[in-house]
């Protein structure tokens, strides 16, 4: 029995040569294990990967020493005649690695960021808006993602808050299950705002 798949229709992202969207192919996407500032291992199991299929490979960005080695890392792999395009995976201090290592800015294909973790209140939209302007500047996409664990609070109280006062308040997880879609719209259309194309932005999300 066949069973006919219906891909939800979305807008196409380019990241560097590769197009994602339901009009293109579905891509496959792999990261490292290695220690990003070990440029010799990870170019090696970034092209060991390629090789393998995955046309997008994640690499961990989160320390200056990782930052430092990104555009070493490019190179090596165009010396192997490897073109797949690297994403850095940004933890908490993002804005600032990219700010310190420009060449790191500009060997990455895709910028990964949870919002989130980025920071709060009136610091945490500078950093962000940072980043994106960075995106922008170098014509990067930016993954936009959420999940519980980087949820922003501020959002899911005043949600919360909100519910609580409705006539016909939702169960708490339904209300977070909202907040993560409501986090993930805001941060893509705030993305825009500053400057960055839409065909630039990707939204995820997880709640598991």
């Amino acid at each position: 029995m066949t069973v006919a798949v219906v891909r939800r229709k979305t807008h196409l992202v380019h990241i560097d040569h590769i197009t994602v969207g339901s009009a293109a192919p579905i891509r496959v996407q792999s990261m490292t294990n290695t220690d990003t500032a070990d440029a010799q291992s990870t170019a090696a199991q970034v092209k060991e990967l390629a090789d393998a299929g995955s046309e997008l490979v994640r690499i961990t960005v989160n320390s200056p020493e990782a930052a430092a080695k990104v555009a070493e890392i490019r190179q090596r792999l165009v010396d192997m005649g490897c073109n797949v395009p690297l994403v850095g995976d940004f933890h908490f201090n993002g804005d600032r690695l990219l700010k310190d290592y420009p060449d790191c800015a500009r060997a990455l294909a895709k910028y990964r960021l949870n919002p989130g973790n980025v920071g709060k209140g009136v610091k945490g939209d500078e950093k962000f808006a940072f980043m994106i302007a960075t995106a922008a500047t170098y014509d990067k996409a930016v993954r936009i993602g959420v999940n519980w664990g980087s949820l922003d609070q501020t959002l899911a109280k005043r949600m919360m808050d909100a519910n609580q006062l409705s006539a016909n308040p939702l169960a708490v997880e339904a209300v977070m299950k909202e907040a993560l879609i409501v986090s993930a719209l805001e941060s893509a259309q705030k993305a825009e705002d500053l400057g960055l194309p839409a065909e630039k932005i990707m939204c995820l999300g997880s709640i598991t």
